[in-house]
């Protein structure tokens, strides 16, 4: 059996960075930046107020309290987008509001609540004392014109989209989405909302799968169910690989009477390598090529086809997209339970983490067990013939967020 390790890097390497696409900023939150991106003006791009209130000679208020206000002349006002006309000097001020330039000859912003104005508004008492540069925004304080606000292969969030915005961005080139083909095989399986048969089961993984590939930017593409038998799985596969960027299949892949991935992938001229992976749940594993597309064969059974999603294909199809960062993200917890491991594989345990980093079974542990799935949002990495107590810490992979 290969290490998990050594399958995800195999993984990896059988995908190349698709080309990426120019859009609209406001339609790139999620998706991974494809160059690096540069302020193209300073912010605050000038000095301006933090506060509503007036502009000031510093010096002027040294000897300023309540019970000895200092007065000053108000000589104009400076409402936000425009400019002061003349300069502040001594014993003058300029009433100000908060994102107004501040006027030369201004060192300082008293806060409007330590200011009562005359009622011809040309005179200011100030009962507080202001040091210099005090309540005034700096030039370039948060960004310097010309300064990285964007790595390449970075995840845009909200805050990035902001941040470019403001400093002159409209739109921004960005890892293309992949296009990923799901196929499930077994004749075992019926598409919802037809009746059950004796001995059909409703298929999961596709669904499953859409939805995860989908919340990383991924577009699936459903493809009816391939029943087992080889030349519908040809057919099937040979439209997937013409259509897609990559191909995903769940079940067929172990070496049963009824697998037909493995062949069908020699049938269409790929290349195709089977391994036992050593995980639990998840073993069987397939990673195959046709015409340089990618083929990453899944369990049929659906917690080995989540484990080994988010294990060993999700890390591709982020790379796909030029992302820097592709492994699942990691949390510290503390068990709130045992865990024990009898066997000789690695077993990615369905856990749940709280809010306040306790870790728990999201429930049955069987490959077939789906309710586990639901309850899940991370896995815990329990190592070949070990015990966890409860209470240890520990960190546990996020599979939801």
């Amino acid at each position: 059996m290969l290490p998990l390790e050594e399958v995800v890097e195999k993984s990896l390497a059988s995908v190349t960075t698709l080309k990426p696409e120019l859009i609209p900023l406001w339609e790139s939150c999620r998706r991974f930046a494809a160059e690096e991106m540069y302020a193209q003006v300073s912010l605050p791009g000038f000095d301006n107020s933090a506060m509503d209130g007036f502009a000031v000679v510093s010096s002027d208020l040294k000897q300023a309290s309540e019970p000895t206000p200092v007065t000053l002349r108000c000589t104009g006002v400076i409402p936000a987008g425009s400019t002061a006309e003349h300069a502040v000097s001594r014993g003058t001020c300029m009433k100000i509001f908060t994102g107004s330039p501040i006027p030369a000859g201004a060192d300082a912003v008293i806060m409007q609540e330590y200011c009562q104005t005359n009622e011809s508004g040309k005179s200011v008492d100030c009962t507080d004392q202001v040091k210099p540069w005090e309540n005034i925004r700096m030039t370039g304080e948060d960004v310097r014109e010309g300064e990285r606000v964007l790595a390449k292969g970075q995840l845009i969030n909200a805050g990035a989209i902001g941040l470019l915005a403001a400093t002159g961005h409209h739109e921004i080139k960005v890892g293309r989405r992949p296009k990923v083909a799901l196929v499930a095989t077994g004749s075992e399986l019926e598409e919802a909302p037809q009746e059950l048969a004796p001995g059909k089961i409703y298929d999961s993984n596709r669904t499953m799968l859409a939805s995860m590939i989908s919340s990383i930017n991924g577009i699936p593409k459903r493809y009816p169910i391939v029943r087992d038998d080889l030349r519908e799985t040809c057919s099937v596969l040979e439209s997937a690989f013409a259509e897609n960027d990559i191909v995903l299949t769940s079940g067929g892949v172990s070496v049963g009477d009824h697998d037909h991935v493995k062949p069908a992938i020699k049938e269409l001229g790929g290349t195709v390598g089977l391994w036992k992976v050593a995980i639990k749940p998840g073993k069987p594993f397939v990673l195959g090529q046709v015409n340089g597309r990618p083929l990453f064969g899944l369990p049929g059974n659906p917690a080995s086809a989540l484990v080994t999603y988010q294990l060993m294909v999700r890390p591709s199809l982020l790379k796909m997209q030029g992302a820097t960062e592709c492994r699942l993200a990691k949390r510290a917890g503390i068990l709130s339970e045992s865990f024990t491991n009898k066997g000789d594989r690695r077993h990615f345990v369905r856990v749940a983490i709280n809010p306040l980093g306790q870790v728990s079974s999201s429930g049955g542990q069987r490959s077939h067990m789906l309710r586990s799935l639901a309850n899940a949002n991370a896995l815990l990495d329990l190592p070949p013939e070990s015990h966890l107590t409860k209470g240890e810490s520990v960190e546990v992979l996020i599979i939801e967020d």
